[in-house]
């Protein structure tokens, strides 16, 4: 029985683990940054190709759309007409181009903080070692 219990748990631990990992990526402010920004490059992406240039999964860039549609920052668009009802247009809203310029500000201003910061470790051990 308590192997039983035993295995359960490691199944639902896992999963969850799986869960908290998607979801932590989709929500980082640096993986939207770049999914909005090749999403108002190129709107007839694929999410196969988003996922590839985002460097996270289909099942992940997938749960990133959604999310970012639901959040009104997205609209996602079918092709009706189209044969291949897979094809999908997907377009920044006013709201998604304002979310996009803060992230990039943000994005900036924290490369910045972490190049002065590697700037001065460079320079203290550079010191060290020409003593």
């Amino acid at each position: 029985m308590f192997k039983i219990e035993h295995k359960v748990f490691n199944i639902i631990k896992f999963e969850l683990t799986i869960k908290l990992n998607t979801q932590s990526k989709i929500e980082h402010p640096d993986i939207q940054f770049k999914v909005m920004d090749l999403i108002q490059k190129k709107p007839h992406i694929t999410q196969r190709e988003l996922g590839r240039k985002a460097g996270i999964s289909l099942g992940s860039i997938h749960y990133c759309l959604k999310m970012l549609a639901e959040k009104g920052l997205v609209k996602v668009k079918n092709f009706n007409e189209s044969p291949n009802k897979s094809n999908y247009l997907y377009l920044l809203t006013p709201k998604g181009i304002c979310h996009k310029s803060n992230l990039a500000i943000t994005f900036l201003k924290r490369k910045k903080y972490e190049y002065k910061k590697l700037k001065k470790e460079i320079e203290e051990i550079s010191n060290q070692l020409n003593r």
